[in-house]
């Protein structure tokens, strides 16, 4: 058992390495050439952020998570389409669906309740705090200016990007690791005994489940909803905030730690809220 978990850790880990790279060295080459117009610019066009966070975040790979995760620690997207991109991905949800012939109508309901709760998430958001991230911007942004000096050259940029890579990689095995062999030591039947049969209550347990950040939750509670052990309402409090790996990346690159609990905890009651809407609805 031990050997499996250590080749699942290993398998789901090296799958983000190429979005963990590329993300870095965006983020790295706007350090090094956007400007104080050229932020201005960014900042304009992230009011749609929530819009196209939560489209891109329908693709069946957490690594967008992780990317927007990031991002966000660099103050190059708004909290808001940080939330777009974790409520509307949901790791291995689409291949699950797809592998087990769910009717195509039942899979585009399921991505649309998703983007649309992403999309209306992301708006509130920014519409709320956008004030105030917008002074935070600020003072980041000239951080940053302060730093254009130090990465003088494309081959800087990608060690740079390339340290933070190997830092968050190691970081993300670790974490996964560890919540890899507690899946395997309880159980799936165990965890489905857990869910099934509790309404009201199985939209807050089912969250909890879909905020361990592994691609194992999001299979489990996928299956349990196909298998007629959950609801949908249930299912998508779990799937909504089932960021993937993007919560570890968030841990570990956001300074702020107090705002990071924050992100989580409103990540969970959103998750509650919008499945137990969902049950009302449908």
């Amino acid at each position: 058992m031990l050997f499996d978990v250590i080749i699942d850790t290993v398998k789901d880990s090296l799958r983000l390495l190429p979005f963990l790279f590329l993300t870095y060295l965006l983020i790295e080459l706007l350090e090094h050439r956007a400007g104080a117009e050229g932020r201005k610019k960014l900042g304009a066009a992230r009011r749609s952020g929530p819009f196209w966070g939560a489209l891109f975040g329908l693709l069946p790979q957490c690594g967008f998570s992780a990317a927007a995760s990031s991002l966000y620690a660099g103050r190059v997207i708004t909290l808001g389409t940080l939330f777009a991109v974790y409520l509307s991905t949901s790791d291995e949800m689409l291949p699950v669906l797809l592998s087990e012939a769910v009717a195509p109508g039942v899979i585009v309901k399921i991505l649309a309740i998703k983007a649309v709760i992403g999309m209306l998430s992301g708006f509130l958001v920014d519409l709320v705090i956008r004030d105030g991230r917008e002074k935070q911007g600020r003072g980041i942004t000239e951080t940053h200016h302060d730093h254009d000096g130090e990465h003088g050259c494309g081959g800087r940029l990608a060690l740079a990007a390339l340290r933070h890579t190997a830092e968050v990689f190691f970081y993300i095995l670790l974490v996964s690791f560890v919540l890899n062999l507690v899946i395997a030591l309880v159980g799936e039947e165990t965890l489905a005994g857990l869910l099934g049969g509790l309404p009201m209550l199985g939209q807050f347990l089912c969250a909890l489940v879909g905020l361990i950040p592994n691609c194992a939750s999001s299979v489990v509670l996928t299956e349990l909803y196909l298998a007629g052990v959950l609801s949908l309402g249930a299912a998508m409090s779990g799937l909504l905030v089932n960021a993937g790996v993007g919560l570890l990346v968030l841990l570990r690159q956001n300074r702020n730690q107090r705002e990071t609990a924050a992100i989580i905890g409103a990540l969970y009651a959103l998750g509650v809220f919008w499945g137990l809407v969902t049950d009302l609805i449908f």
